[in-house]
């Protein structure tokens, strides 16, 4: 059966589907009230073995995503066993965008950022990052994308995209996408987050978990 053809009825693999027990670490994911990235990261979390979803922390923060990081930092510090903090944002219309990952660095925390918002880490899972200058392009272009590939609605309030993702989309092609997309915008010469368009870093952290379930 062609490629395409099998690509569409492939189900989902769990990214944990080995029986022995990774040294995962333990993650502390705080987000912002957008349900699109909170829904997909509790996917992320469900589709790792179950003995190990309590090592993956996700809050959903009411703060604005100018306080983020410290938000992060207050959740760290009341379960400091979680030694991996992240926060998951976009760049839509955040005006300190680029100051909100230097001050997250300098503090230890991880960032998960899309540019210009996460439905184009979304894109990639589709074999590319086109280039979209806002976050209402790359909303309507990923939505064209998806439904071509998913026979389906896209929808931001959808609590399986992290599954439909992988079952009609490559996550593995997806994040070589990504990393190259990142590594080109290095090359070029630009040293700012907001700069980089299209560019996502939530590759690292799926990379990551991915990575050390799997080894």
């Amino acid at each position: 059966m062609p490629k395409d053809r099998r690509k569409g009825q492939r189900k989902p693999r769990s990214i944990g589907s080995r029986s022995n027990t990774p040294d995962l670490g333990y993650y502390l994911i705080v987000t912002d009230t957008k349900e699109t990235e909170q829904n997909y990261m509790f996917g992320l979390r469900d589709s790792i073995p179950d003995e190990l979803k309590r090592r993956l922390i996700i809050k959903v923060s009411k703060t604005k995503t100018d306080n983020l990081v410290s938000e992060a930092l207050s959740q760290a510090a009341l379960q400091p066993q979680y030694s991996e903090p992240w926060i998951i944002f976009d760049r839509d219309q955040v005006k300190n965008f680029d100051s909100i990952i230097q001050n997250a660095e300098a503090v230890g925390i991880n960032t998960g950022w899309s540019n210009p918002c996460i439905e184009i880490w979304f894109n990639a899972y589709f074999g590319a990052m086109p280039t979209y200058q806002t976050s209402v392009a790359c909303c309507d272009g990923f939505e064209t994308t998806f439904e071509k590939a998913a026979n389906q609605k896209y929808q931001k309030s959808d609590k399986q995209i992290y599954n439909k993702l992988c079952k009609y989309g490559d996550e593995a092609d997806a994040i070589k996408i990504a990393e190259n997309k990142l590594k080109q915008c290095i090359i070029n010469g630009m040293d700012k987050p907001s700069e980089m368009c299209p560019v996502t870093t939530v590759h690292r952290l799926v990379k990551e978990i991915r990575d050390k379930i799997l080894k």
